[in-house]
């Protein structure tokens, strides 16, 4: 099977990081609940993961990386947590409904007003339109960094620098970018910082979390456990405790450790030089191919190894169960939770068939993945 449905999860995972997920499950206990080698042994290894991710992000205190199952709940973490009655929230039509479901449901519970800032028809959007959608009750700018759908990446240093002038919170989605691009919370003027592991950091499913700047007050999502201040009837709120409620996934966060570790060692940039030649040799050939059509914006220099296309007026899901059923590539058809990005591009009935690669997908993978559209085509 050749698997192209990196965007939604990657599926084959340096030997490092399953290693380190079965070394976790037989020896570690649980952090912060107790003083004996294995609940040290799990504080110890979940630590280290925190420094790796501060350093990879830079996050300013590795106290201040927080673990997630999701970069959804990090983002319903970041927002429920900061934005108040009658704010005013500024986002894009890029968004992936973790960004988007939580500010709609501000919108009705909170009165929340929202403006997006729209996408043309190639998918990309006009910088200047954040500035003129800010008004005396904007409270924060919410945005991905990368479009689940179409690849096009946003400039956060150029969003990060509108919001620090207006003084206003600067919330990113990176779940799509986490590992392949870089990023630096202080030079982007970045607030919160939600990821998830599952993807390009190459951890295990149900990890995930969010980097916060120093001094800002958020309201956790939960409270319960902390394994500090049992007798108060107040989750502690010093981090990372204070939005860790409950057990940590250990195991998960020892891979997703080892992920990160695999990155700095192999090279971010050889990563993504991989990613991006495999994704472009596909979409310089499949675009020549009668009767499909390529959304996104292929003119940017800096773009996510995603190629979305659909073939004449199929069904996306038609061509992507043609693609496995007959092919054995994996793919992902449909609406990819970008309903926003969908109506601008025109896609809503349709959807899309969303080619996604990775670090240990080949070119040999993608040569196969152009014979199957060309002949699927005729």
């Amino acid at each position: 099977m050749i698997y192209l449905d990196n965007a939604a999860t990657t599926l084959r995972k340096p030997p490092e990081v399953i290693q380190a997920v079965v070394n976790a499950m037989n020896q570690m206990g649980n952090s912060a609940r107790g003083t004996h080698d294995e609940a040290l042994a799990a504080s110890r290894i979940i630590y280290e993961t925190r420094e790796l991710l501060s350093d990879l992000f830079g996050c300013p205190r590795p106290d201040h990386v927080i673990f997630t199952s999701n970069s959804t709940e990090a983002l319903n973490t970041a927002i429920y947590g900061m934005i108040s009655q009658g704010d005013h929230v500024i986002s894009t039509d890029m968004e992936h409904n973790s960004v988007l479901r939580p500010l709609y449901r501000l919108e009705r519970e909170r009165e929340v007003s929202l403006s997006f800032v729209p996408a043309d028809e190639g998918g990309t959007i006009c910088y200047e339109e954040f500035e003129r959608q800010i008004t005396p009750r904007t409270r924060a700018i919410v945005c991905t960094h990368g479009s689940n759908l179409t690849g096009n990446l946003v400039d956060l240093v150029r969003v990060g620098e509108i919001a620090k002038k207006h003084k206003l919170l600067f919330i990113v989605d990176a779940s799509q970018t986490a590992g392949v691009f870089p990023i630096d919370m202080e030079k982007m003027h970045i607030d919160v910082l939600c990821f998830t592991g599952h993807k390009s950091l190459f951890g295990p499913q149900g990890t995930g979390g969010m980097c916060v700047r120093p001094g800002l007050d958020i309201v956790p999502l939960k409270v319960g456990g902390s394994g500090v201040r049992t007798y108060e009837k107040i989750h502690p709120k010093e981090l990372p405790v204070g939005l860790e409620a409950g057990t940590l996934n250990g195991h998960g966060i020892a891979g997703l450790g080892a992920g990160v570790r695999f990155i700095k060692d192999t090279g971010m940039e050889m990563i993504r030089r991989h990613e991006e030649k495999l994704a472009r040799v596909f979409y310089e050939e499949v675009c020549q191919i009668p009767g499909i059509q390529v959304y996104g914006d292929f003119q940017a220099d800096c773009r996510a190894p995603i190629v979305a296309l659909n073939l004449k007026d199929y069904d996306s899901s038609e061509v992507s169960d043609e693609l496995a059923q007959g092919y054995s590539i994996a793919t992902r058809p449909g609406a990819h939770c970008a309903p926003r990005m969908h109506q601008a591009l025109g896609t809503v009935e349709q959807g899309a068939v969303r080619f996604s690669f990775s670090w240990f997908n080949t070119i040999e993978e993608v040569h196969t993945a152009i014979r199957a559209m060309k002949e699927l085509s005729q």
